[in-house]
C-alpha cells in the first residue's frame, strides 16, 4: 500500500512549507527583538530595562525551534522507505538535538537576564562580579549557537540526500540544499579558527524558502510518491 492511499502526501508537503516559513519568520523576529539588546557594549543594563522585549525574543526562538524540528518528522513516514537509518538521524538532528540547541540559547539568554536585574539592583561595589557572569552568559549562548549550526547542517544533509535519493523535489533543489549545507557546516567550523563568514549561511537559508514555497504550491513529484521508493506502511 503507498503512502498516497494512506495519507495524503500534498498535506504533508504543505505542512512541512509552513513549518518552513513559520520557523524562518520566527528567527528573523527572534533577531529583531534580541539583537538590539545583546550586541549592545551596555547589555547587561539594557536587558533589565527591556526586559519584555528580550523575553518576547525568547519564545521567538523556542517557536521557530519547535517549528524546525518537527520538519524531519513530518518527513520520516516518507524517508524512511528509502534509507530508515538517515531518516532517523535525521530527526535526531534536526528533530531532537536542534529542539535541544534552541532550548540552551533560551536557557542562557534568561540567565542573562536574570544577572542583567541584579547587576542593575547590586550597584558599582559588586560590578565586576556580574560583569563576570554576563559575559559568562551571553558567550555560553554563542557556544550554544555553533553546536546549533553544527547540528542542523548535518541534518540538513541528511534530509537533501534523502530528497536527491527519492527524487520527491527536483534534483537542481536537492543539490541546492545539499551544498547549502556543505556550506552551513563550514562556516562555524572556520569561526572556531576565529574566521567568521555569515555569508556561508545565505544559500541555505535562501533555498529553504524556495522549498517552502515550491512545497506549498507544487507539493511532492507526483510519479516519485508513486513509485516503489517511497511506498511504505505507516503503520508499522
Amino acid at each position: 500500500m503507498t503512502i498516497k492511499e494512506k495519507m495524503n502526501p500534498n498535506k504533508i508537503a504543505r505542512t512541512v512549507g509552513i513549518l518552513f516559513i513559520i520557523g524562518t519568520v520566527a528567527g528573523i523576529l527572534s533577531l529583531v527583538f534580541t539583537g538590539p539588546i545583546l550586541d549592545d557594549p551596555n547589555y547587561l543594563t539594557k536587558a533589565a530595562a527591556n526586559e519584555t522585549q528580550l523575553i518576547i525574543g525568547a519564545l521567538f526562538i523556542l517557536i521557530m525551534g519547535f517549528s524546525l524540528s518537527m520538519l524531519p518528522v513530518m518527513l520520516f513516514p516518507i524517508f524512511k522507505k528509502e534509507n530508515e537509518a538517515l531518516a532517523l538521524g535525521a530527526v535526531v538532528f534536526r528533530g531532537a538535538l536542534e529542539a535541544v540547541a534552541y532550548i540552551a540559547i533560551v536557557i542562557s539568554m534568561l540567565l542573562l537576564l536574570t544577572v542583567s536585574r541584579e547587576y542593575v539592583n547590586a550597584g558599582a561595589p559588586d560590578a565586576s562580579y556580574f560583569q563576570t557572569l554576563g559575559t559568562i552568559s551571553l558567550e555560553a549562548g554563542v557556544w550554544f549557537g555553533s553546536m546549533l549550526n553544527f547540528v542542523f547542517s548535518l541534518g540538513a544533509l541528511m534530509i537533501y540526500y534523502l530528497f536527491y535519493k527519492t527524487n520527491l523535489i527536483p534534483r537542481w533543489l536537492s543539490v541546492w540544499g545539499l551544498i547549502g549545507g556543505l556550506l552551513y557546516f563550514a562556516e562555524p567550523v572556520l569561526a572556531m579558527f576565529g574566521a567568521e563568514f555569515e555569508i556561508l549561511f545565505v544559500p541555505l537559508a535562501v533555498q529553504e524558502m524556495v522549498l517552502a514555497l515550491w512545497l506549498i504550491v507544487k507539493g511532492f513529484n507526483p510519479s516519485a510518491i508513486a513509485s516503489s521508493s517511497v511506498k511504505t506502511d505507516i503503520n508499522k
